[in-house]
């Protein structure tokens, strides 16, 4: 049995309570100043007339002195013996009175007012912590925890959301039915029961789903594949059956389970132990989705990174029936992203979004959406009235090559590496064809690791590639080392990311697009889609032979070879303009589009 988060608070505040309780009480007799002394001392004292008033109860009685001494209690209490206290104190003449609430008066005021009070505090206070943070009480841990939402909450409709226009038809279509049920009812068909959106990460599977309730204008229960399996072996199978239980309450409503994986992972794929409760709670969200009838206007809408790890059943005609990829957008929809973004963000008449989105190819809807911020960050450090051009391509060089370094101090020796490093690149970028034109050069330290950057900004999204565009994109990876050998004749450790891209990029053309003349028209490694590459999932297992193996690698050496010396060979015939441009570069430190510009007439130019 696991324990959750809230059954720790409980007893630590159980514990707590004790303790203060303990404590408060002992303030409480230690307050009255009372003591235990013999009958006969309260008699003497009596007699002295120290005493000023006496109260009786059943079993003792207290007696109050006028003048107490240093060393001595207020109250003096003895129990109670003599049969006629009022003949008796008469004589005194004392002012005295008889308590008999005062035993149980007592026992109130010392325990269980103190303890009323902490159970208050524990219920009001520590209960509404507990649920603020996810963390249910045992009465509620079988209840579901979806967010239910209407129109108006989510605030999102299909006009804040773009450059998914597929997936934004496919969904209009959900929202249709639950509006008008009956036109689809017509003809004999029915909806889909569940629409998973599949895609990489921050492409708006979340945002998609938020405005498809902004549009129909239904129940909307939002939910975590994460939060059905908590504490107890069976709460996550209850907080399914809950869930549904709600929805259809509410129906038309949209239940919608983003990060499905948490919840959907194959099964048998945990391993050993501590996997039968996530199992048990699938093979609940399984039942539920064949038993419940869409005709009653219930939609299941899903969200998930890794759809290659989901268990076949879940992905199977009659529960999800329809997948829906919200993929990264093109040119024309980066557009389209960037002017939803830059609607409450002040432009500058030279800010060409249009220029933005071809240099931004590969960035999905948050980058774009963090690219904008960024710039309007930048503009307003350095005090502009509106967000300019050049703050969106430091934007970009800041997310992709990393912060400034400009504390990172290299000796002129590295700094000279660095610079005919990256004039390498540029270099054989601007003389070979089929490659992205060169936008900028520095020798700036950025991010982690890098000590310089190239920036190559595409003119257009490329969806097909050639064998020669493969081999000039090595070839512009590997101008770095090649640039180095030339002028110093040793390598330097500054070429490591590039080879690595390189080595991946040979292996590709070898093992996936059956490229090599030698090995032939055979795909030997599948290439899987995977949106989050660093998963285990994304390695498959080897399915050629040792011999074979080995003549993957003498290719791939092959064309990491032939690379290399294309590009030597570019650097080779320009060795003066290489040394001039690093040159150039070590005294500006970075090089725009107008001093590349001129290299490249020095470099297209006849002689």
């Amino acid at each position: 049995m696991k324990i959750g988060k809230q059954a720790i608070w409980d007893v630590a505040y159980l514990l707590g309570a004790l303790v203060l309780l303990w404590a408060v009480n002992s303030m409480w007799h230690e307050a009255r100043t009372v003591e235990v002394v013999p009958y006969s001392e309260i008699e003497q004292a009596l007699e002295a007339n120290r005493v000023e008033r006496v109260v009786v109860t059943d079993r003792e009685i207290r007696a109050y002195l006028k003048a107490p001494n240093a060393d001595e209690k207020r109250v003096l209490t003895a129990n109670r013996v003599e049969p006629d206290v009022a003949a008796w104190l008469s004589r005194f003449k004392v002012p005295f009175t008889r308590d008999f609430s005062s035993g149980w008066l007592q026992q109130i005021l010392g325990w269980v007012l103190p303890a009323l009070m902490f159970f208050g505090v524990w219920y009001f206070m520590i209960r509404g912590i507990g649920a603020r943070q996810g963390m249910p009480g045992l009465t509620s841990i079988g209840k579901s925890h979806a967010k239910v939402m209407m129109e108006k909450s989510t605030g999102v409709t299909f006009a804040d959301v773009a450059g998914v226009d597929e997936a934004k038809e496919e969904l209009r279509e959900v929202v249709d039915f639950l509006k008008d049920p009956g036109r689809y009812g017509r003809l004999g068909a029915r909806i889909p029961k569940g629409v998973l959106l599949v895609g990489p990460p921050g492409t708006g599977k979340t945002l998609l789903a938020r405005a498809l309730a902004g549009e129909a204008g239904v129940t909307f229960l939002s939910t975590n594949g994460a939060e059905f399996v908590e504490m107890f072996v069976g709460v996550g199978a209850a907080r399914v059956r809950d869930l549904f239980e709600t929805a259809r309450g509410s129906a038309p409503a949209i239940i919608f389970i983003d990060e499905l994986d948490a919840l959907g992972r194959a099964r048998g794929a945990y391993g050993l132990g501590g996997h039968d409760e996530k199992e048990q709670t699938l093979n609940q969200l399984l039942v539920e989705m064949d038993g419940f009838d869409p005709s009653v206007g219930v939609i299941i809408l899903a969200a998930t990174n890794r759809p290659e790890i989901l268990d076949p059943a879940l992905l199977r005609a009659g529960r999800f029936d329809r997948q829906v990829l919200v993929d990264r957008p093109d040119i024309k929809g980066r557009l389209e992203v960037l002017k939803v973004h830059v609607r409450k963000v002040k432009l500058d008449a030279d800010a060409d979004l249009s220029k933005i989105a071809a240099m931004t190819a590969g960035f999905a809807g948050a980058d774009l959406a963090n690219l904008v911020n960024e710039a309007a960050l930048l503009a307003t450090r350095r005090g502009a009235e509106a967000v300019s051009f050049s703050d969106l391509t430091a934007a970009i060089e800041r997310i992709v090559a990393g912060l400034e370094k400009k504390t990172r101090l290299l000796n002129p020796r590295e700094r000279e590496t660095v610079a005919t490093h990256e004039m390498g690149h540029a270099l054989v970028a601007m003389a070979l064809p089929g490659t992205d034109p060169v936008q900028k050069v520095s020798v700036i330290p950025r991010g982690i690791s890098a000590l310089g950057y190239t920036i190559q900004r595409p003119t257009e999204d490329r969806f097909l590639l050639g064998r020669d565009e493969l081999l000039s994109r090595m070839a512009v990876l590997l101008g770095g080392r090649a640039a180095e050998m030339l002028a110093f004749g040793k390598p330097s450790t500054g070429a490591a990311d590039d080879l690595a891209k390189a080595t991946d990029m040979a292996r590709a053309l070898v093992t996936h697009y059956g490229m090599d003349e030698t090995l032939g028209l055979v795909a030997y490694e599948e290439e899987r889609r995977v949106y989050l590459p660093g998963s285990p999932e994304a390695a498959a297992p080897r399915r050629y032979s040792e011999q074979t193996a080995r003549e993957i690698d003498c290719a791939v050496r092959t064309l990491v070879r032939s690379a290399f010396e294309t590009a030597t060979g570019v650097l080779t015939r320009h060795r003066a303009l290489l040394e001039r441009g690093a040159r150039t570069l070590l005294a500006k430190e970075s090089l725009g589009e107008a001093e590349l510009a001129e290299l490249k007439a020095s470099l297209t130019a006849p002689g």
